[in-house]
């Protein structure tokens, strides 16, 4: 029973901030890594961050220093600030389970996806 339930996606303006949420179910959250990913028309998805179970953090160097990828394991939920938003940020986003604590073993299970539209 294993899911991923982005939320949080919206249109908004460039420029806007936007919090996306995925919450997490089915497993341990607290020792898999997890990450975002984003897929705008057109192209392929792509990485966009992660966070590893102790909390360290991977960006894509388009989106370092507007967005903050973040968890909290009391509820199971990781998080995705998008501050300075611009009209390439247009995508739907996706939440990923990545490495899990002590393997190198990544589930690679995917949420449904949450669509972020930047236009004025």
């Amino acid at each position: 029973q294993v899911q991923l339930v982005e939320s949080g996606g919206t249109l908004v303006q460039p420029g806007g901030s936007l919090r996306l949420s995925c919450a997490a179910s089915g497993f341990v959250f607290r020792i898999n890594g997890m990450g975002w990913y984003r897929q705008a028309p057109g192209k392929q998805r792509e990485l966009v961050a992660t966070i590893s179970s102790g909390g360290s953090t991977n960006y894509a160097d388009s989106v370092k220093g507007r967005f903050t990828i973040s968890r909290d394991n009391a509820k199971s939920t990781v998080y995705l600030q998008m501050n300075s938003l611009k009209f390439e940020d247009t995508a739907v986003y996706y939440c990923k389970r990545e490495a899990i604590l002590g393997t190198g073993y990544a589930p690679g299970f995917w949420g449904q996806g949450t669509r972020v539209t930047v236009s004025s």
